[in-house]
């Protein structure tokens, strides 16, 4: 099959440091070309790929200087997308919905895996606006906050079964990876670290564009003595980082579509202590692959249970479940099914 694969332009694909929908992106295309299918890729010109790839810029947004507004460069994705449509049987969008206007009378020739949440009144509005787009979930709960929408199927995140390996958890730290948002809680995660007596690495990405009142009134908890800020992790950092960790800590308060540093957490062997929102009771196995709690006090008393649970077993887990080998063919069979109806090519 000729499979078009539109990532974001915003970071690199695979971005060098954070970025969730990319990451997908790069490990979904390069799964697909070992399935034996023909992919290209649209994304930012510094992406590297085994796909041929085509850009809109020279590299990706975040890296440009003085870029401040990124709608000009989706939109010149889009059209490149649209002017190459008739080389690809199927076009597979990440992009949000930049192309719903230009795709509607075509929406057969695509698909659209939807990144973001879900739960705002605004996006029940436009899906009530463009009933015939195909789109994809990550989780059930980020599909059912709208029923209505044209629904081809739900794909969880998967990651290359040997991107990590299973760690020894002996570093005796707790470990809090992702984004400095008000989202993602890191505070509750100092808190929950200094309640449970051990140090807590954080390697996340400040944006001051974003949740830049949440952010100042963070820092003065980053120079705490048991609080370690060590940046944005790159790819070759996250099995050091995670594979030593006692445990992840994920305390968000919003409904989180998926959670994609559970899953690499999970790829170590590392248990993650979560609070129970969005897709994270799709994610994890309390007990099993860590633990679901309610506040900050249980997740405190969930840590030294965590660190008795099997790593192994939370490994298994994650060759079970969320490989991105099992992630492609959860897709190719989406594909095949549009194909099948007749309704694409």
């Amino acid at each position: 099959m000729r499979i078009a694969q539109i990532a974001p332009p915003v970071e690199r694909v695979p971005p060098e440091g954070y970025g969730g929908t990319e990451r997908v992106v790069s490990f979904l295309t390069e799964a697909l070309i070992d399935l034996g299918h023909e992919v290209t890729l649209f994304a930012s010109g510094d992406s590297v790929t085994r796909a041929p790839l085509r850009s809109i810029c020279p590299q990706s947004l975040r890296k440009i200087p003085g870029c401040r507004d990124y709608l000009p460069y989706f939109l010149l994705e889009v059209d490149a997308a649209l002017q190459s449509e008739a080389e690809f049987d199927l076009l597979h969008f990440h992009t949000e919905f930049f192309h719903f206007p230009f795709f509607r009378r075509r929406a057969n020739r695509s698909v659209t895996t939807l990144h973001l949440r879900l739960d705002t009144p605004d996006l029940m509005r436009l899906f009530q606006g463009f009933p015939e787009m195909p789109v994809v979930a990550i989780s059930e709960a980020q599909r059912k906050c709208i029923p209505h929408a044209n629904w081809a199927g739900t794909v969880p995140h998967g990651l290359p079964e040997n991107l990590y390996s299973l760690g020894s958890g002996s570093g005796g730290y707790l470990v809090f990876l992702g984004r400095i948002s008000v989202e993602k809680r890191p505070d509750l995660a100092i808190e929950i670290a200094r309640r449970a007596g051990l140090d807590l690495l954080i390697a996340a990405k400040i944006d001051p564009r974003h949740d830049a009142e949440y952010i100042d009134a963070i820092r003065p908890l980053l120079s705490l003595p048991h609080v370690h800020y060590l940046g944005e992790a790159t790819e070759g950092q996250k099995q050091s980082l995670l594979g030593n960790a006692v445990a992840m800590l994920f305390p968000i308060q919003w409904p989180e579509p998926f959670g994609l540093s559970a899953i690499e957490a999970l790829a170590c062997g590392t248990p993650v202590i979560a609070f129970p929102y969005g897709a994270i009771p799709e994610i994890l196995e309390s007990g099993t692959t860590g633990f679901i709690v309610p506040n900050v006090e249980e997740a405190a008393k969930a840590v030294p249970l965590a660190a008795q649970l099997s790593r192994k077993q939370i490994r298994l887990a994650f060759k079970n479940r969320f490989t991105a080998q099992r992630m492609a063919r959860d897709y190719l069979a989406i594909y095949d099914n549009l194909v099948g109806q007749g309704v694409v090519g």
